[in-house]
């Protein structure tokens, strides 16, 4: 046994510079794949943001190389390039090569900054194999490269410039991302949020791999993000806009309502970070509208009723957008504002404002407590309808969908429910199960469409129930994931138009009223192959008409194949085989990256609007490489 007297001051190691960030680079960036990747570009746009933010910087550019590395160029200040006073070398390689180190520290540089970690460029300089940085300023051009975070060149002046800003350049290291390639829409979709969220900035995207590129500038800013999130649905009156400052807080919101959504779509930022659970400032824009909305009700006699907060943001957009000096983030993944003070602020200013607009506009007003008094008798009917489904289903203590064949095991986290397309193919499904780990569920006819309906319909509607009862959780405001009966829901739809299709409402349903399984990683799409391929005594399956194709080129001739047109033609041997056995099965897991272009896509391909529909169709049917008729 080792003797704990040696363990002294030489058995501690220190990393110095940048090798605790090659060591444990999940602990800076998230993980190591395709989310940490991308994270390097955001440390860089960050910096140009920053400048903007400041005033400094009206263009940033980001190119996609075809190298694989990429290239964030402003027009800002330009990294400081004179020697730093403590650290005797250039500020910028400072910059590149020490953990918080940078302006956004100094509040006489930078009022508000933007970067969720404050961890800086340097991290995107630590994974990369090689770095390269460009500066203008003063007059003058600057260069210095790096590899692996060190630097192997010094700052050297290389031209004259009549402009100013920095370009870096960056390859990441292979060795320690499992994915090296960039994805070009991940990034279209943060640049142009990005340039909703900052008001004039102009932001170019280029890829040279596709030869495209696409710029971004919104001179109405937030305005112009609602507009967009609002453009395929019915609105009720203009985008309602406010700007305040208090106390170095800068606060803008901008919000619309729609007819024919019952969805709330809010979404809140704070210095350009996506505050997924929202936080001090969403509590105060919720209790404003409430209030100011309770108070017109009461003051105008429109009827003895009062809303809840849920009420009065039924169909409602919004976007609301802090820069802070000093934010607080907490909750789970960091993205909860939660400085006390800011809840007080927004309510205050919001409410003053808010109701000076319903006295000025008595006319939209009207319109939109007219759709708040709707939802709260919808509300009370859904009430009504939840409470009959609980005393139907109150049986011995809890009674289960009559159709689910339940597991035998009683550890949720072991356990997994097959939702499954069709009596027929359900039949298949439980013949072909592992009975104690596996239950099926299964669910005749098309699901109901939530995104058309409210929840006095849901309620209303048995497949839905089903799902709900066999989950056990309860649903939007009463989910309760501690209650979860399965640790894997798994969709499993025929591999055709149908199939999609019902696997699409699923989705709908799950996204719109049980988000949080989607986060907590529990939703799950079977992936059931499309052919069986039989060469002699060898037999394979495969998932779609590319793999199909690619496997022909590789087996040649003389093969059978056997395509399936749903679930139900396979019998339970090989619907075990292909799409339940754990052992080698293929599962897609759902996960929401971009929660406000999840919302958007729901709205164009399940809501109401047919026109949307098909322009949507119509620009991306050149992207679909399975489609079955």
């Amino acid at each position: 046994m080792e003797n704990k007297n040696n363990y002294k001051a030489e058995n501690i190691t220190v990393l110095k510079g940048l090798e605790g960030v090659k060591k444990n680079p999940g602990m800076y960036i998230g993980d190591t794949s395709i989310r940490g990747l991308h994270h390097l570009i955001w440390e860089v746009v960050d910096n140009s943001i920053d400048e903007a933010l400041a005033g400094f910087c009206s263009e940033i550019k980001v190119v996609l190389n075809k190298d694989g590395s990429v290239s964030v160029e402003d027009n800002g200040r330009g990294i400081p390039v004179d020697m730093h006073p403590t650290e005797k070398r250039p500020a910028v390689e400072v910059v590149l090569t020490m953990l918080h180190a940078g302006g956004k520290f100094n509040k006489e540089s930078y009022r508000v900054s933007g970067g969720l970690h404050g961890v800086g460029v340097s991290v995107t300089n630590a994974l990369s194999k090689q770095l390269i940085i460009e500066i203008r300023r003063d007059g003058k051009v600057y260069k210095q490269n790096y590899a692996y975070g060190d630097p192997v060149s010094k700052l050297e002046e290389v031209g004259v410039t009549d402009k100013t800003g920095t370009k870096i350049t960056f390859l990441p290291d292979e060795k320690i991302f499992s994915v090296v390639d960039f994805d070009f829409d991940t990034v279209n979709r943060r640049l142009r949020e990005l340039a909703f969220l900052n008001k004039g900035l102009k932001i170019i995207l280029a890829d040279e791999n596709e030869g495209k590129e696409i710029v971004y500038q919104y001179e109405g800013g937030i305005k112009s993000f609602v507009e967009y999130l609002n453009k395929t649905k019915e609105k009720i009156g203009d985008i309602i806009y406010f700007n305040k400052e208090k106390d170095n807080i800068i606060i803008e919101i901008a919000m619309q309502f729609v007819s024919n959504d019952y969805n709330e779509s809010v979404f809140s930022f704070v210095n350009n970070i996506n505050t997924v659970e929202h936080g001090t400032h969403y509590t105060g824009f919720c209790t404003a509208l409430t209030r100011v909305i309770n108070n017109y009700i009461k003051k105008h006699k429109i009827g003895d009723i009062s809303l809840t907060g849920g009420d009065t943001r039924e169909g409602l957009t919004g976007i609301i957008s802090l820069k802070v000096p000093e934010p607080q983030f907490e909750g789970q993944t960091k993205t909860k504002l939660g400085n006390s003070e800011i809840k007080g602020i927004v309510d205050s200013l919001f409410t003053d404002f808010l109701h000076n607009y319903f006295e000025e506009h008595p006319a939209v007003a009207k319109l939109i407590i007219g759709k708040c008094v709707n939802a709260a008798q919808a509300r009370e009917a859904a009430r009504k309808a939840r409470e009959l489904v609980r005393r139907k289903s109150v049986l011995d203590g809890f009674s289960l969908p009559g159709k689910l064949a339940d597991c035998s095991e009683k550890d949720p986290s072991k356990c997994e429910i097959f939702c499954v397309e069709g009596d027929s193919a359900g039949g298949s499904a439980k013949m072909a199960r592992d009975r104690k780990i596996q239950a099926i569920l299964p669910l005749r006819g098309k699901v109901l469409n939530v995104e058309k309906a409210r929840l006095d319909k849901i309620f209303k509607n048995q497949e839905i129930i089903n799902i709900i009862t066999a989950l056990g959780t309860g649903i939007s405001d009463e989910f309760d994931i501690s209650k979860l009966r399965y640790g894997k829901i798994i969709i499993m739809g025929d591999s055709d138009v149908d199939g999609a299709h019902i696997v699409c409402l699923l989705l709908t349903f799950f996204y719109r009223h049980m988000p949080q399984l989607i986060e907590s990683g529990n939703l799950y799409i079977a992936q059931a192959p499309l052919y069986k391929v039989t060469k002699g005594k060898q037999k394979q399956y495969v998932l779609n008409d590319e793999n199909l194709k690619i496997l022909l080129e590789q087996i040649g001739n003389d093969v059978e194949i056997q395509r399936f047109k749903g679930l139900g033609e396979m019998n339970p041997e090989q619907l075990w085989e292909t799409t339940m056995n754990p052992e080698t099965r293929t599962l897609k897991q759902i996960t929401i990256e971009d929660a406000v272009e999840a919302d958007r896509m729901f709205s164009i391909l399940m809501g109401d609007e047919v026109e949307p529909r098909r322009e949507f169709i119509m620009n991306n049917a050149k992207f679909v490489k399975n489609l079955d008729v």
